[in-house]
């Protein structure tokens, strides 16, 4: 409503300098009357021009607009400036406008595109007042390209478990590119995944996902790891990965860490000694008499006594349960001597 109230009110104050500028002396009183409907009609279709373009670009930055705003005011003082700066020198009035207009154009220009390609950096400080970019959340998370092609990430955004803005830097995307033309089909494959997770996360309305082109001149030449963790550092955010050693590198510069293989161990059931649970004998253990088995989330369940069981379903007592790097296992031994024949 307050939108349309605007648009409106533009409208008509549109219609009215189409009216002031119908009568001012720049408009013949003897000019034929299409030419007054014109200007009219142009002061309309001016405002409705700019209200179509309005609408047409539903999802508007406020970052851009930010840097576009301060940009023209700075360049319009630096040229009303330098106008001054140039009223000793001997030229005519003309000539004097001509040259404060394209100083005023350059200086616009070049404030403008400078704070757009620093925008992420952008600080515009008063005293007592700080304009600075701000973003959905509290601090970003940075994806790393294990886990974009690992795919869970897309999973866990649609669970409203992130909060904050995901920012995928564009020389990951690089990386997920290069992967997906390798000659080697597996890493290929793996490669195209990752480029249709990051399609899924940029297409997802839920999603704040930007792709940063920010990237520290001193590591221009560096590995994707030290690139990652010099944006997160720089960009006080969190990373997110799977890889392990970029996880120890990472927590040893006192970045933030989530890794999803951490998150999903945390997410396994646990069982303490002495409960029971139905698990399916697929295949033999190294120690005699044991047998192996797999619970739904993938942990393994090593069964004293459970090699004779292959194939079936039996009832196990949890002895003991291990937590290691690569993911949990429990132990146990046959709580029955029942079971089930699959």
């Amino acid at each position: 409503m307050g939108l349309l109230i605007l648009r409106c009110v533009f409208l008509m104050v549109a219609a009215g300098l189409g009216i002031l500028f119908i009568r001012t002396p720049a408009m013949p009183p003897d000019a034929p009357g299409w030419a007054f409907w014109s200007v009219f009609g142009g002061a309309l279709g001016l405002a409705m021009s700019v209200i179509i373009l309005d609408v047409a670009i539903r999802r508007k930055r406020l970052d851009a607009i930010s840097a576009v705003y301060f940009g023209m005011v700075v360049g319009l003082f630096l040229s009303y400036v330098v106008g001054i700066a140039l009223t000793p020198v001997p030229m005519s009035p003309t000539i004097r406008d001509c040259v404060q207009l394209v100083l005023g154009a350059v200086l616009c220009y070049a404030c403008i595109s400078l704070l757009i390609q620093t925008r992420n950096d952008f600080r515009f400080i008063i005293p007592y007042v700080e304009f600075s970019k701000e973003i959905k959340g509290l601090r970003p998370y940075i994806l790393d390209t294990s886990v974009i092609i690992d795919g869970r990430i897309a999973d866990l955004v649609d669970t409203n478990l992130f909060d904050s803005q995901l920012i995928m830097p564009r020389f990951v995307i690089g990386e997920l590119q290069g992967i997906a033309d390798s000659s080697d089909r597996q890493r290929r494959g793996r490669g195209r995944r990752g480029l249709d997770i990051v399609n899924r996360l940029r297409t997802n309305p839920k999603v704040d996902l930007k792709i940063s082109d920010h990237e520290l001149p001193e590591l221009e030449d560096q590995p994707v790891d030290l690139k990652l963790v010099a944006l997160a550092k720089h960009l006080d955010g969190k990373l997110v990965t799977n890889d392990f050693n970029l996880n120890k590198v990472a927590s040893l510069q006192g970045v933030v860490v989530i890794n999803l293989n951490d998150v999903a161990n945390a997410l396994k059931p646990v069982f303490l000694p002495g409960e029971n649970m139905q698990v399916r004998i697929v295949k033999s253990g190294e120690e005699p008499g044991q047998g192996v088995g797999y619970m739904d989330d993938g942990t393994m369940v090593v069964v004293e006594g459970g090699r004779e069981h292959l194939n079936q379903v039996i009832a196990v007592a949890v002895t003991s349960v291990l937590q290691t790097s690569a993911g949990r296992m429990v132990f146990g031994r046959l709580a029955s001597r029942t079971s089930q024949k699959l």
